[in-house]
């Protein structure tokens, strides 16, 4: 069976999670007001989305368009049944997480040794060696979620191979996380490899929840999403309209776009259980937020069951 026969499509649950307003707004050359992110999330929180990553802790210098962290997450009108995640680089940014009452501590690292460097200015195995203080910190008071950069290719080092990946995967596991993202950071990522990998990861490690997290920078990233589906992958992060991208990755344009993921899986027959109409209503406000075009396609032809009049004489 294949995810295209009707059966194994036809109300299976998946389940989509929001990174916009920290994987998108992170990158954007003018900050969005406070007001306007609360207001945007807590819009997003009631369209159905599974999760959605509300900021991330981390230096106001490093990143200057989340300097607003605690206010945000403090903030925002929390819906039951969201999971309310922050992205955290170390145990500081923890803390802060925490304080704020985050649902889900989302710890990141980089499978590729370049991008740990470029990014987080640490070796992979420093990152891992933080990880453990994280995981003592948060004992208990928060979901734990890594998310593993570059897992299918980094723009510094290359190809990464799979077996380095799966190396890593059970050091986390070894840890005591049982939540793991297997992140395309920069989209370099292919079909083929992307079936390898996660069906790989989800074979060792049946009962670990593993997400995807792709980027369309080279225009595969809904090809990326069927792969993945066909692996058994069920979660995966998107952001409102393709925003999005790693400021210390070069070329990391926009994550695969919420509204034309779930718009493509809900015509497959899939239940993410999101509005798609309150999606795309959502997306349509962005260019006024961010002062800019977005890539998001359906919020532009609508989706595919629009119908247009007949023209005169037809």
């Amino acid at each position: 069976m294949t995810i295209f026969e009707p059966e194994a499509t036809q109300g299976k649950r998946l389940y989509i999670q929001e990174v916009s307003v920290r994987d998108g707004f992170q990158i954007e050359p003018t900050f969005v007001p406070t007001d306007q992110k609360v207001a945007l999330i807590d819009a997003l929180s009631r369209t159905g989305l599974a999760k959605i990553e509300v900021t991330s802790f981390t230096s106001p210098k490093a990143i200057p368009n989340l300097a607003d962290a605690e206010a945000v997450m403090s903030r925002i009108q929390r819906v039951p049944g969201v999971v309310y995640a922050a992205l955290v680089p170390n145990v500081r940014g923890c803390e802060r997480a925490l304080s704020c009452g985050a649902d889900e501590i989302n710890v990141f690292m980089s499978a590729s040794e370049g991008h740990s460097r470029a990014n987080l200015r640490m070796t992979r195995e420093q990152s891992l060696r933080e990880f453990e203080r994280i995981v003592q910190e948060v004992n208990g008071q928060a979901a734990l979620n890594a998310s593993l950069s570059t897992a299918f290719g980094c723009p510094f080092d290359g190809q990464v191979p799979a077996g380095q990946v799966l190396h890593i995967v059970q050091r986390l596991v070894d840890m005591g996380f049982e939540a793991v993202t297997l992140c395309d950071t920069t989209g370099m990522a292919n079909p083929a490899q992307v079936y390898q990998l996660c069906s790989s990861v989800l074979k060792r490690w049946p009962a670990l929840t593993v997400a995807a997290h792709f980027h369309n920078t080279r225009g595969m990233g809904l090809a990326n999403v069927l792969a993945a589906l066909s692996a058994g992958i069920d979660r995966f992060d998107a952001s409102l309209g393709g925003l999005g991208g790693c400021p210390f990755a070069p070329g990391a344009s926009g994550n695969v776009c919420t509204e034309d993921l779930v718009h493509m899986v809900d015509a497959m027959g899939y239940d993410t259980g999101v509005d798609l109409a309150m999606l795309l209503e959502l997306a349509r406000t962005l260019p006024d937020i961010v002062g800019h075009d977005v890539p998001g396609q359906v919020m532009k032809a609508g989706p595919y069951t629009r119908r247009w009049p007949l023209p005169d004489g037809a």
